[in-house]
C-alpha cells in the first residue's frame, strides 16, 4: 500500500510542474483573434481517446491548454495599450473578426408596409432627409433689438399691404394713372401737373402756376331737371331702377368713400390715443402739486397750534 501511494504521489508532482511556453505543432493553428478563436487542424490519437478514464481527461486537458498557450501567445504580439494612464491595466487592440458566426435564432421577418408607405411608393413620394439643427444667434447681437426690428417691419409690411388691397379695390390710383412713359402726350403733361398741383394741403390755392398754363375756372355743377311731362317711358324705367336697388341684396359702395372714412377714424383713434395720454401726464403733474401743498399746510397749522399757548385750568 505504500509504494502504491508513493507511486501515486509522485505522479501527481510531476503533473504539477510548470510546463514550458513554447508549443510545438506537427501543423499550424488557424486563429481568428476578432472572435479569440483558434482551431487544431492536428488530429487526436485516436487509441487515447477511447473509452472513459483518467487517462482520457489528462489527454484533453494537455491538449486544450496548449492549444489556449499558442492563443495567448498570438494575443500578446498584437500592438496594445494601456487604459486610465500608467497604472491602468494592458489592454490588446483586436482586429476585425475573420469569421461570420452563424444565428442563435432566425432572423426577424420583414414589416409589411403601411397604409401610407404604399400610397407613397404608388405615387413616386419620397421621404425627405430633414437637416441637423444649428444654432443661428448671433452671441455679437442684440436678440432683443432684433426682435423688435422685426416686428416693425412686420407692421409696416401690413401697412403697405393694407393700403394696396384699398387702393386695388378702388381699381385707380395716381400712380396707375400717370406712370411715367416715353411718350407722353400734352393731356398727360396736363393731367400730370394738375394732380400735382392739387395734392397739397390747400389742394393748389396757393400753388403757383407754370408759364402759359391757362387759369382753371372753378367747375359749378348745374342740378338738370327732367321735364314734368312728356316722358313716361323715362319716367318708369327711373323708377324701376330705383325699386331694383331698394330690393337687391347687395347695396351700392361708394368705395372712394368708404377708405377715406375708415383712414379718417384711424386719424382719429391715434389723436385721442395722444391726447389721453398727454391728459394722464397733467393729471399726475395736478395730484403731485397738490400732495405738496397739503402736506405745506398741515405743516403750517401744526406749527401754530404748538406756538399758541396752553391756557386755563381745571373746572371745580
Amino acid at each position: 500500500v505504500e509504494e502504491v501511494l508513493a507511486a501515486a504521489a509522485a505522479a501527481g508532482d510531476a503533473e504539477q510542474q510548470p510546463r514550458s511556453v513554447q508549443v510545438e505543432k506537427e501543423l499550424e493553428l488557424q486563429f481568428d483573434l476578432g472572435h479569440l478563436l483558434a482551431l487544431d487542424p492536428n488530429p487526436p490519437p485516436a487509441a487515447a481517446l477511447r473509452g472513459a478514464g483518467p487517462r482520457r481527461e489528462a489527454l484533453l486537458r494537455a491538449l486544450a491548454r496548449d492549444n489556449t498557450q499558442l492563443l495567448a501567445a498570438r494575443i500578446w504580439a498584437l500592438p496594445a495599450e494601456r487604459a486610465d494612464g500608467a497604472a491602468g491595466p494592458l489592454l490588446a487592440q483586436l482586429p476585425e473578426p475573420a469569421l461570420r458566426l452563424p444565428r442563435e435564432k432566425p432572423p426577424p421577418k420583414p414589416r409589411p408596409p403601411t397604409r401610407w408607405e404604399r400610397f407613397a411608393r404608388l405615387k413616386g413620394i419620397r421621404r425627405r432627409k430633414r437637416p441637423s439643427l444649428v444654432w443661428d444667434a448671433d452671441p455679437h447681437e442684440d436678440q432683443l433689438a432684433r426682435l423688435r426690428r422685426e416686428k416693425r417691419e412686420r407692421v409696416a409690411r401690413n401697412e403697405l399691404n393694407r393700403l394696396r388691397n384699398l387702393a386695388r379695390a378702388h381699381r385707380a390710383t395716381a400712380a396707375t394713372l400717370l406712370h411715367p412713359t416715353g411718350h407722353q402726350s400734352r393731356q398727360e403733361l396736363g393731367l400730370a401737373a394738375r394732380v400735382a398741383r392739387i395734392s397739397t394741403a390747400s389742394l393748389g390755392r396757393f400753388q403757383p402756376r407754370l408759364p402759359k398754363e391757362p387759369a382753371e375756372l372753378p367747375s359749378r355743377a348745374k342740378r338738370r331737371f327732367g321735364p314734368l311731362l312728356g316722358e313716361l317711358e323715362a319716367e318708369r324705367g327711373r323708377q324701376l331702377q330705383l325699386l331694383r336697388d331698394m330690393n337687391s341684396k347687395k347695396p351700392a359702395l361708394d368705395i372712394t368713400r368708404a377708405v377715406n372714412k375708415q383712414l379718417r377714424e384711424e386719424d382719429a383713434e391715434a389723436a385721442a390715443a395722444k391726447g389721453k395720454k398727454r391728459a394722464q401726464r397733467g393729471k399726475r403733474g395736478r395730484r403731485q402739486q397738490q400732495r405738496h401743498g397739503r402736506g405745506g399746510t398741515k405743516s403750517g397749522a401744526r406749527r401754530r397750534q404748538q406756538q399758541q399757548p396752553t391756557g386755563g385750568g381745571r373746572r371745580k
